[in-house]
């Protein structure tokens, strides 16, 4: 489980001008938890980078048009070309992106074995078709289990690794900074070294431009609507994979497997989408879905309403330590209900953002407070079932535990139960905290978390405590 200690940006831990940053179209990654973020290669021929729109673009398909020459002249598997086409499908696990899934670390996913053999085996049967598109490989995100957009943009940087290299020499001559030498999957270059790793790693700096919340190989909103948006989409799709376009939920991957495996014109229907849809990356600038400024954000606020913790520098015992944690905690509390931080809790159209975008509010400003009070304990996440548990620790025997969930969250309850069990196995040495923070949909959640706790105190059973926050945006004053 990977533990994260600081929420340092590369530019307030470099001392980088964010605006220069900016300027250069670079990312300002977290440097020791992921952004949600995945390098889509569809987007390549559109940036304004030459070293992706030249150098990367040549790269890609030089690869897998490479792979696909060996896929059209294979007869039977391990052959000369297909162990050719599997070398060329050995993606090494990529570190130092910070982009991707995991709620605390910056770990790239890799190809094992098992996996190199299904993008061989369906890749094969897409050739056998008369596919030689590059994109094919990518397109099996939509039918294949578990090639997802983790996997899909570490397969990239595995190929673009030389161009990712000459843009990093670039950017950091450009930044006048010294880098160190690393070896990114068999490509020497020059990158940072990244400060909040136990291993030597890299910062791999990455264009804002090639960034999406999801690669559109995997992004079925996307390509259900350019479909049904285009007239000759709607018909080629109605002629050739009609049905997996029936329901708007989840889709049955191996049915649609079957479909788009049918014929040569079925495939390209997939890929000629693919191809139709705008080519829009993330924006950076707007951050709508609160997935890179939440460290810059706490900060902010921490700056603008300090507290005095003078009297938690020195922690010894459990009592002190939760008496600061609830010190935060309600400091947090007021921040959302008095002075704005409500408003990051939300996307423009008004709905909330990810419950990890408050867990990561919440770390930070926690963090910053800490800091700012040179206060001995460090606040902490644990990552677990992608999300993020909040901690402070003095020693083994004085830890304090808050986890921070949205109104929204269909577990709520679920979660609170789960965490008084976790209670009940170490009460000695722990206190807890459920923070529960309002943005709608609460329902009668509320009423029976408040039975939860009154069944366990008239138990005489441990006791988490219920923090309830109301992060719902009120009308202006003039409204009222």
């Amino acid at each position: 489980m990977a533990i994260v200690r600081n929420p340092s940006t590369l530019s307030s831990h470099f001392g980088i001008d964010q605006d220069k940053l900016d300027e250069l179209g670079v990312l300002d990654v977290t440097l020791a938890i992921d952004t949600k973020l995945f390098i889509d290669p569809l987007l390549f021929s559109n940036s304004s980078h030459p070293e992706i729109k030249g150098d990367a673009v040549e790269q890609y398909q030089r690869h897998f048009e490479n792979v696909i020459k060996f896929l059209t002249v294979t007869k039977q598997t391990e052959d000369l070309a297909w162990r050719s086409a599997r070398r060329l499908l050995e993606f090494h696990e990529i570190r130092g992106t910070c982009l991707g899934y995991g709620a605390a670390s910056i770990y790239g996913s890799g190809f094992g074995r098992a996996m190199t053999e299904r993008l061989l085996r369906v890749g094969k049967e897409i050739v056998d078709l008369g596919i030689t598109d590059p994109d094919l490989f990518p397109a099996m995100a939509l039918f294949e289990a578990n090639i997802g957009p983790d996997r899909i943009s570490d397969m990239t940087t595995n190929v673009i690794r030389r161009a990712l290299v000459s843009f990093n020499k670039l950017i950091l001559d450009k930044l006048r900074m010294t880098g160190e030498e690393f070896d990114i999957s068999g490509q020497s270059g020059i990158f940072l070294k990244n400060p909040f790793q136990d291993q030597r790693m890299p910062i791999i700096l990455v264009p804002k431009d090639i960034l999406r919340v999801l690669p559109i190989a995997h992004d079925w909103d996307s390509v259900s609507h350019a479909a049904w948006q285009n007239e000759v989409f709607r018909k080629s799709v109605n002629e050739h994979i009609g049905h997996i376009w029936a329901s708007k939920t989840k889709r049955d991957k191996k049915k649609l497997r079957s479909q788009v495996l049918s014929s040569q014109e079925a495939f390209q229907t997939l890929l000629d989408i693919f191809h139709g849809i705008p080519l829009k990356a993330y924006s950076v600038d707007t951050d709508p879905d609160g997935l890179i400024k939440w460290a810059h954000i706490a900060k902010k606020f921490a700056d603008g309403f300090p507290i005095d913790l003078n009297k938690f520098r020195r922690i010894s015992k459990l009592e002190t330590l939760n008496e600061l944690v609830e010190t935060i905690i309600n400091k947090f509390k007021q921040l959302v209900e008095n002075n704005g931080l409500n408003k990051e809790l939300y996307k423009e159209n008004r709905k909330p953002k990810h419950e990890s975008t408050a867990q990561r509010l919440f770390f930070a400003i926690a963090y910053c407070y800490c800091e700012a009070n040179n206060v001995d304990v460090s606040p902490e996440v644990d990552s677990g079932s992608g999300q993020l548990d909040f901690k402070m620790s003095r020693g083994f025997n004085a830890k304090v535990l808050v986890e921070t969930k949205l109104s929204t969250n269909s577990k709520l309850v679920h979660g609170y139960e789960s965490q008084l069990e976790t209670y009940k196995k170490s009460e000695q040495t722990m206190r807890a905290y459920y923070v529960v923070i309002d943005v709608g949909r609460m329902g009668k959640k509320d009423e029976r978390l408040l039975k939860v706790k009154n069944d366990a105190a008239s138990s005489f059973e441990p006791l988490s405590e219920l923090v309830f926050v109301d992060g719902t945006v009120k009308p202006s004053a003039s409204k009222r």
